[in-house]
């Protein structure tokens, strides 16, 4: 269905290829998972089967890409949108109308199809991916998680015979995610569908794909085999196979089912031990905002000692008609890091605006460093709170990356060229004159971050801040997160990732329907849900680890 020939891909200005030497071939019928680092061109060879590369993005392709057996090279997308449906890493950008309804049928109507049989699709739709209570919102008050559904429903309502999907599962919580994805096997398995897959959380969808193609970050051609044979070999692999790898166990485990078939030596191994929590060094150093010679310090947050970073009280928040918020009660202590999550729209990226003065409570209070955010003016509460947001290009305007800097300093009142150390300890090789648009998704984390950071803020906030991190760079982020911390920094985070929040956070707020129905240590509260409870955490169970780095630590 899909034929890869020879495939190099390289973009204007560019000294090297995306990607070389893409040479493979998905079969009609098979759900096919592009693994590999950040950065090698999982998104350039996703965007080279619709046409959008390089039709869309300019760059010359060399080779041959073939869908239902219609060349890219002379088919522009419009003329493989009734072949092809294509989702990217921001949903937003796939939007054309205003509500969810006109959504899921506009793809149709561009086709021609019939209005009877539009219907009938988009109530399937709505009702695949539970979005019938969401049919008449406005996309724009919908969450991250809710506008990844309406986008991944919008190119199945036109029945493709393949589906290209980048990161489908990086904004929706765990359940959410399982729905998605038993909607695409069942898509796979009884209509023949074929999907290739981009997805950085492996523990989620490994297991259903029926082969993996590995993009190695040397630029050595591609490895394709089966999903256990090529998590044997690959850099990037979901905490079950990384357990499965120090345990030892062949051939390597895939599902949580699997590894606890395997588990009970390991158990034993583990019995009568504690995990080491919060007991490993941090190692994670930021420059001080003032560089001196190129040599790095740590420098603590301003929040006093004791203080109470932020401090919520029966807060509540109503928007276009939705109660986001209701009667949450939060206190925030300084180098305390607290995950919230809960399922799509339960109100957690509203927290973190109104703790950044985005939104203001309907009733209750917020308080941030003794200031009430939005009711202070932005380049003061800069210097209390930072917001690195669910879409990190919503805080980069300019056209490379030392102007972004250059502006940051302005910004934060920070002498010149502590921006640019961050960018240099956070992105290493990215040069001054790079556009943040020519940026990985990751990337553009990181900058985003460095911008927040320039202003040192003793509250730091981030909302769902793995979207688009292979499992390198999120350790990268997990030690940056842990310095701070130790420094004094309060850290809040949104994410669906129950990884992230098993390895990082010292407190888990579960939110539901704009309620707090939990709040505690995270080995209490996730792994009393078995919807965020991490891998590990489901395969040793009764036992209480959480991370593999635990496990690994414990044996040591």
């Amino acid at each position: 269905m899909i034929r890869f020939e020879d495939v190099s891909v390289t973009y204007d200005g560019a000294a090297q290829p995306a990607v070389r030497g893409i040479d493979f071939e998905v079969p009609e019928g098979e759900l096919v998972l592009l693994v590999g680092p950040s950065g090698v061109g999982k998104s350039t060879v996703l965007g080279a089967v619709s046409g959008l590369v390089p039709h869309f993005t300019g760059g010359t392709l060399r080779g041959r890409v073939t869908v239902a057996g219609r060349d890219t090279r002379t088919h522009k997308p419009r003329e493989l949108a009734d072949v092809v449906g294509t989702v990217g890493q921001d949903p937003l950008s796939h939007f054309v109308t205003d509500t969810v309804e006109d959504e899921l049928a506009y793809g149709m109507e561009s086709l021609g199809i019939a209005p009877d049989v539009m219907r009938r699709r988009v109530e399937e739709t709505l009702d695949l991916l539970g979005l019938a209570g969401l049919r008449d919102r406005p996309l724009a008050t919908l969450s991250g998680g809710q506008r990844q559904r309406v986008a991944i429903g919008s190119v199945l309502t036109p029945h493709p015979d393949v589906l290209v999907l980048d990161e489908p599962t990086s904004a929706l919580d765990p359940a959410a995610a399982e729905e998605v994805l038993a909607v695409l096997q069942r898509l796979v398995h009884d209509l023949g569908t074929t999907v290739l897959m981009a997805e950085h959380r492996l523990e989620r969808v490994v297991q259903y794909a029926d082969r993996v193609v590995l993009l190695p970050a040397s630029g050595a051609p591609p490895v394709l085999g089966g999903p256990a044979e090529v998590m044997a070999v690959s850099p990037v692999h979901p905490p079950v196979v990384a357990l499965g790898r120090l345990a030892g166990w062949t051939p390597l485990p895939l599902t949580v089912r699997d590894a606890r078939r395997r588990a009970d030596g390991l158990r034993e191994r583990l019995a009568g031990r504690e995990p080491a929590r919060g007991a490993a060094p941090f190692t994670g150093r930021l420059p001080d905002s003032r560089p001196a010679k190129g040599r790095w310090r740590s420098r603590r947050s301003t929040a006093p000692t004791g203080a109470r970073t932020a401090e919520v009280r029966a807060l509540s928040v109503r928007r276009a008609g939705v109660d986001a918020l209701r009667r949450v009660d939060l206190t925030i202590a300084p180098g305390e890091t607290v995950a919230l999550m809960g399922r799509n729209g339960a109100g957690k990226s509203t927290l973190l605006n109104t703790l950044v003065g985005l939104v203001a409570p309907t009733s209750g209070s917020v308080q941030v460093g003794g200031l009430t955010p939005h009711r202070t003016a932005p380049r003061d509460l800069v210097r209390r709170a930072g917001l690195v947001p669910q879409e990190p290009r919503d805080l980069l305007y300019a056209d490379t990356v030392a102007a972004e800097c250059a502006a940051a300093d302005t910004d934060a009142d920070a002498e010149p060229g502590t921006c640019r150390a961050l960018v240099r300890e956070l992105l290493p090789g990215v040069t001054d004159d790079t556009h943040p648009r020519d940026l990985s998704e990751g990337q553009r984390l990181a900058l985003a971050l460095a911008i927040v950071l320039t202003a040192r803020p003793p509250l730091l906030l981030l909302d769902e801040p793995t979207r688009g991190l292979d499992y390198a760079a999120k350790s990268r982020l997990v030690a940056i997160l842990r310095a701070l911390a130790a420094e004094g920094h309060a850290i809040v985070l949104a994410t669906h990732d129950v990884e992230l929040a098993a390895e990082l956070a010292h407190r888990v707020v579960l939110l539901a329907d704009g309620e707090v129905i939990a709040d505690g240590p995270t080995a209490e509260v996730v792994v009393a849900s078995p919807s965020f409870a991490p891998q590990t955490a489901k395969i040793l169970a009764p036992q209480r680890w959480l991370t593999v780095a635990e496990v690994r630590e414990a044996l040591a």
